[in-house]
């Protein structure tokens, strides 16, 4: 069961969801800032639906690899689909977080880079999956931005130098690691596993719907189960929007898969 909502109304989502039999895919795509048409013509919706699609296409047909093996060789074959055409070493063109959790041998196996969400429904306490490595190395400018008045001469400063540090940090040691031009990353990625027997459930959020108990604390996770469990992932993005709209927060893309049954998988 799958729930995407564009934050902006007229505008595409910008994140993938995908599944296959035993596995599934969430791509929480990123970049489109302003000049990124120039440095790739194909846009952030379009690498997310194609990593999205290159990874479900290798965990359907070769099940006996690591995911982070699946990963780097889809990050390959979408950068060869472009490469030709568009500057993948520009800091602006598209990246994007991964999340994935494939079902074999009786395991669920995870994989996590960049700063979606993965939530594995156990008896007992949720194990929540995430990298928090992005949002490390931000929060400092995030803080120091709120405190700030918008359009002031610091705020832009502190804006500036915000995105050069990012830029400068992406996919780089002691930074933080996406899915962009270089398969290498893939390596850099969070990865585990447990027997399929101790989960009820899973469940893969883009940032913009993890934001429900990381940004709004609006629930905690096993609060979040509970509503999946009776409502399903379309009311989490609907208590999301209203937090938004209340607080005057920007909205942003929002996309879960929640996985249940996996024990029959």
């Amino acid at each position: 069961m799958a729930s995407a909502a564009a934050g902006r109304t007229g505008r595409v989502n910008e994140d993938f969801v995908g599944a296959v039999p035993a596995a599934a895919v969430l791509i929480d795509g990123a970049g489109g800032v302003s000049g990124g048409e120039s440095v790739c013509r194909h846009g952030v919706a379009w690498y997310a639906s194609r990593l999205g699609g290159e990874l479900l296409s290798l965990l359907s047909l070769d099940a006996d690899r690591t995911l982070a093996a699946q990963l780097a060789e889809a990050i390959e074959r979408v950068a060869d689909a472009h490469r030709g055409t568009c500057d993948l070493a520009d800091p602006r063109s598209p990246w994007a977080a991964v999340a994935i959790l494939r079902l074999r041998d009786g395991r669920a196996d995870h994989l996590m880079l960049g700063d979606a969400v993965v939530v594995l429904d156990r008896p007992g306490a949720p194990l929540v999956i995430s990298d928090p490595r992005e949002v490390t190395l931000a929060e400092p400018y995030r803080s120091a931005l709120a405190a700030l008045a918008p359009g002031s001469a610091e705020y832009e400063r502190v804006r500036r130098e915000g995105i050069d540090v990012m830029r400068a940090s992406r996919n780089q040691p002691g930074g933080y690691w996406v899915a962009k031009e270089d398969p290498r990353a893939a390596a850099e990625a969070i990865v585990g596993g447990c027997p399929v027997s101790e989960l009820t459930g899973a469940v893969l959020l883009s940032n913009g719907a993890s934001r429900i108990v990381d940004l709004f604390r609006l629930a905690n996770w096993p609060q979040v189960l509970t509503v999946l469990a009776s409502s399903g992932p379309a009311a989490i993005i609907r208590r999301v929007r209203q937090a938004e709209a209340r607080q005057a927060v920007a909205a942003d893309d929002a996309t879960i898969a929640y996985c249940t049954d996996v024990a029959n998988v």
